[in-house]
């Protein structure tokens, strides 16, 4: 018998599968296809103190192998969210972990405490959203990530993530998040990007900068995986251009304990489903009774 079953970051999960922030909503729609309780875990909408609209539209653009956006972290707001999707989303039978963007540090330790509260299992901190108002990406400067999360870790019992960018200094990002409490790093989120119109000859996205998803960024996502986790002793999730299993295998190999999958649900709907599926057979093929024996073999 195989166990897919991980501990990180604080948690216990039945696999190391979890759904991107972002990519799967609040659960409702994906519920409907499949039984996502399969899953190890969900990651909310990126929750803000208010209700955010989002930019306007055109929010995606496809590249060759990937996927621009610039959604704006539309949603409903932490309050609205515990009273009405929180309910509904622990019906879903899988761990769930609420991530959240804060215009201001103490805007994220507000976060961190109101969730810390409710009925969430664990909180990521979004310290790495490339499209939002004001272009500073806190996630790229250590001094700011150690604050952030110093401030959380202070009012926030859960378990807590922190999701940083591909870009800036990484490394001292993660070790400065692992200093001031992180139980977890996700790495990563999307990479700045453009596109332009050449009709208008002017950017497609109102804010002109957005996030590039996607197989294109696997590659560059898997090694800042593998360098991670050579060098912090917490956990690290892997994110960025999954929609196999065996991508999956490759960042497990790489050092992460868990990996999140995000454009691989747009690419089709059931692609979590299958990656689990073929986790389970990628074990029992090779006689391996669990992950122990290739995370990190790769180093």
């Amino acid at each position: 018998m195989t166990d897919l079953s991980v501990a990180v970051g604080g948690l216990v999960l039945k696999n190391p599968v979890i759904a991107a922030s972002g990519t799967f909503g609040f659960g409702a729609e994906y519920a409907r296809l499949y039984d996502v309780s399969v899953l190890g875990g969900i990651c909310t909408k990126g929750l803000t103190l208010r209700p955010r609209q989002g930019n306007p539209p055109p929010r995606l653009w496809e590249t060759p192998c990937g996927l621009l956006n610039s959604i704006g972290l539309e949603n409903p707001g932490v309050d609205a969210f515990i009273e009405e999707e929180l309910p509904r989303m622990r019906q879903l039978g899988t761990r769930l972990i609420a991530n959240v963007w804060g215009e201001t540090p103490q805007e994220y330790r507000k976060l961190a405490g109101r969730l810390s509260r409710s009925d969430v299992d664990a909180v990521e901190l979004n310290l790495s959203c490339p499209n939002v108002p004001g272009g500073k990406i806190r996630g790229s400067f250590p001094e700011e990530v150690a604050r952030i999360v110093g401030l959380c870790r202070r009012v926030c019992e859960k378990p807590l993530w922190v999701k940083l960018p591909p870009e800036g200094d990484v490394l001292g990002s993660a070790r400065a998040a692992e200093r001031a409490g992180a139980d977890a790093i996700t790495a990563s989120n999307t990479f700045r990007a453009l596109a332009i119109d050449i009709g208008r000859g002017r950017p497609v996205f109102a804010g002109r900068i957005g996030g590039l998803s996607g197989p294109a960024i696997k590659p560059i996502a898997l090694r800042v995986v593998y360098e991670l986790s050579r060098e912090v002793d917490v956990p690290v999730i892997g994110c960025g251009g999954i929609v196999s299993w065996e991508d999956a295998v490759e960042f497990i190999m790489a050092g992460a304990h868990a990996v999140q999958v995000g454009t691989g649900n747009f690419i089709d709907p059931l692609c979590i489903p299958k990656l689990i599926r073929g986790l389970e057979d990628f074990l029992a093929g090779r006689g391996l009774k669990d992950w122990e024996g290739i995370r990190g073999c790769a180093h």
